[in-house]
Parts: C-alpha cells; sequence; structure tokens
C-alpha cells in the first residue's frame, strides 16, 4: 500500500511540472511607450518656434519637468512581440525664452532615410 502512495504521489508531482514547448508558447504583444519621433517630425522643426508650434509637431512631450521648464524630453521605448530586442530612442528640445533653440538625442542626420534612429546618438545641433 505505501509503495502505491508513493508511486502516485511521485505521479501526481510530475504531473505539475512545465512543458517546454515552442508550439506551446503564449501570444505575446507589442509594449510600446512613450512619443514615437521620426526624422520627418524632427526636420520640421525649425529654430525660433514656440512651444505651441512644437508641441503640434512632435506632440505632448513625456517629461516636462518644472525645474527645468525650458526642457522637453520624448523618450521612445518599443519592444516588439515575442522578442527580446528593445528599441529605444531619446529626443531633447530645449527652449530660450520660449522659443525653439537646439535638439539633442537619436536624431538621424540629414539624408539618411528608412533607417531606425535606435541606438544612432546625434549631437546636440543648433537649428537654422
Amino acid at each position: 500500500m505505501r509503495k502505491i502512495t508513493t508511486s502516485l504521489l511521485a505521479l501526481a508531482t510530475a504531473a505539475c511540472a512545465q512543458i517546454q514547448a515552442p508550439y506551446l508558447a503564449p501570444h505575446r504583444i507589442e509594449i510600446q511607450q512613450g512619443n514615437f519621433v521620426s526624422q520627418e517630425m524632427v526636420a520640421q522643426l525649425k529654430s525660433g518656434m514656440t512651444k505651441d508650434q512644437v508641441r503640434f509637431i512632435l506632440g505632448t512631450p513625456l517629461v516636462s519637468d518644472i525645474f527645468h521648464a525650458d526642457r522637453w524630453d520624448y523618450v521612445f521605448v518599443r519592444q516588439r512581440a515575442n522578442s527580446y530586442e528593445v528599441e529605444h530612442r531619446r529626443i531633447v528640445v530645449f527652449f530660450e525664452e520660449g522659443r525653439l533653440k537646439r535638439i539633442e538625442g537619436d536624431v538621424v542626420a540629414a539624408g539618411v532615410s528608412g533607417e531606425r534612429a535606435a541606438g544612432v546618438q546625434a549631437p546636440a545641433r543648433d537649428l537654422p
């Protein structure tokens, strides 16, 4: 009787183990957080634009600090479904006296089209 009980207990415990089969993987959704800012959107920005004009082009900034009212941060993070690859973008817009002064962050150089801006670090640039 003791052997039967031990066998049933071992069988029940083994039934609780996870099966690692790729065809049984759950569906994962794409996770997107923040503001997507494209090169085309950045190209529309001109020096001297007001905060309202910049907000119209780029959208509401993800971070606008009360201690740095002249700096807006646009952060974008995306993880594709069923992938461990994470795309990061960061654009920082600086104002001086309420007018656009310069941009820093993952800005793709002019003339580069169709390439992802993730991982490309561009220096700060003053706008024309």
